[in-house]
């Protein structure tokens, strides 16, 4: 996609966070980006510098009054990030400064930029794909290890790869159907239809595959809302506290004594978990435990998993295999915690292990089993996928293309089984070929555009 921004405003903006620091980076990008800048600057004449070169000088309004000291980098067009000539100038973190420098800027020809413009200008030069744009934003609200990873590989065109393999693949075989059409009347197969269908097979179980990683993706990218449940004085509130080793939770031995919802996040494996300890579930006629019991099983049907804890010292073998059922009828994925482990016989653990050898036996005031705790969790989530290095969509926009594409391509499937006519299956490849561009950028919307970019920040 060659400059199809037909644009040549330049644009500024404060590419470093709002609030007093001790620098602050201007970012200025367009064809007249390094004039603009060297109209105000007094140093080294800018407009004779090579590219990716720093230089010291000052800033100085109509006045010729001096507003800072700074360091102006320059990035030459088609060496930078937005393949325009781009200008970063580092100056003091002081409010006043930036405001007054980016003023003064605007007076001498650049515009304000909008949100996400820069990567938007970027993604319209032909520097990157939508997918790898998209992961830009990804990249900088990454907040752990996993989401960075996933991010990184995104904007480094992982993904990428792999809807152009695709695509690629498609358009060989669609441009054969769309071959036959031109010699209808003289009845010429240029594409196979048994090799046609092999090919939409191949592509099914890819599509297949990158749409069921989305739930892995989901995790990674926004976090596993986890539920703590089970009875009163289960001990869910000393579990949470010693999973973020701080008295979050009020502990006591009075049943009922949380009755709405705590939480709070923390990371396991790179992972941001947001454990929430619910009130405990139990038939009550006090009112206000009645709602907290209520909002607990409504809470447990949306969760992403639930560590479900059964007081080991009061057991009911008969009431927990009942408890169980219940869990698997939400359809949640959920871990089965005996607590309290220090207050019964080796008799009791055994007999629980041999009809429950997925359960988890411990004393949540122990931080060695807190530790094992969390292995089983991550087990739970299942990241080795991820570990292997294997694409995963953490994108609801991609996801959603993906199903329309695999829809597409099933209709393909439909139509050779059928001996439809090939204008029929020339327009279900097309589809599938559409759905795909949409992912990448090959098939976009001024709407699409800015939906997308709307929600970077203003600087990037």
């Amino acid at each position: 996609m060659q400059n199809l921004l037909q644009n040549d405003d330049t644009i500024i903006a404060l590419a470093t966070p709002q609030g007093v620091g001790a620098i602050g980076v201007i970012r200025l990008s367009g064809k007249e980006a390094i004039n603009i800048t060297n109209k105000v600057f007094k140093g080294k004449d800018l407009a004779k510098q090579e590219s990716h070169t720093i230089h010291f000088g000052t800033i100085r309004d109509e006045d010729n009054r001096i507003l800072d000291e700074v360091l102006v980098s320059l990035f030459i067009a088609p060496k930078s990030f937005t393949k325009e000539n781009v200008v970063e100038i580092s100056c003091h973190g002081s409010n006043f400064i930036i405001k007054q420098i980016i003023q003064l800027l605007i007076r001498k020809g650049a515009r304000p930029a909008k949100p996400g413009e820069f990567t938007k200008r970027a993604f319209m030069n032909g520097q990157f794909d939508l997918a790898q744009a998209e992961a830009v934003a990804d990249l900088i609200n990454a907040d752990t290890e996993a989401a960075h990873n996933a991010a990184l590989n995104q904007m480094r065109g992982g993904f990428s790869g792999e809807i152009k393999k695709l695509r690629e693949e498609l358009i060989h075989f669609a441009s054969m159907i769309e071959l036959e059409l031109d010699f209808g009347e003289e009845d010429v197969e240029f594409a196979s239809r048994d090799d046609l269908k092999d090919l939409v097979n191949r592509l099914l179980t890819v599509v297949n595959a990158l749409i069921q990683s989305f739930d892995l993706g989901n995790v990674i990218k926004n976090g596993v809302p986890t539920v703590i449940a089970g009875k009163p004085n289960a001990g869910k509130s000393t579990l949470l506290n010693a999973l973020l080793k701080e008295e979050k939770a009020i502990v006591s031995d009075i049943a009922g004594t949380t009755r709405d919802f705590i939480e709070d996040e923390i990371v396991i494996g790179g992972v941001a978990f947001r454990f929430i300890d619910t009130a405990g579930l139990r038939e009550t006629t006090d009112a206000i435990e009645k709602i907290g019991v209520e909002r607990t099983q409504a809470k447990m049907k949306t969760a992403s998993m639930i560590i479900y804890l059964f007081d080991l010292s009061q057991v009911d073998i008969v009431e927990m295999n009942k408890e169980i059922n219940v869990l698997e009828n939400t359809g949640v994925p959920f871990l089965k915690v005996g607590n309290k482990l220090d207050k019964v016989d080796e008799a009791l653990v055994e007999k629980l292990q041999n009809q429950h050898p997925d359960m988890l036996f411990l004393t949540a005031k122990e931080p060695e089993h807190v530790e094992l705790l969390k292995e089983r969790i991550l087990e739970l989530v299942n990241l080795n996928k991820f570990k292997r290095g294997d694409t995963v969509v953490t994108n609801i926009r991609h996801y959603d293309s993906l199903l329309q594409t695999k829809n597409a391509l099933m209709n393909v499937i439909e139509g050779i089984d059928n001996q439809v006519t090939n204008d029929f299956v020339a327009m279900d490849i097309r589809q599938a070929l559409h759905y795909l561009g949409e992912i990448t950028g090959e098939i976009t919307t001024d709407d699409l555009l800015a939906n997308i970019f709307s929600k970077f920040c203003i600087g990037k």
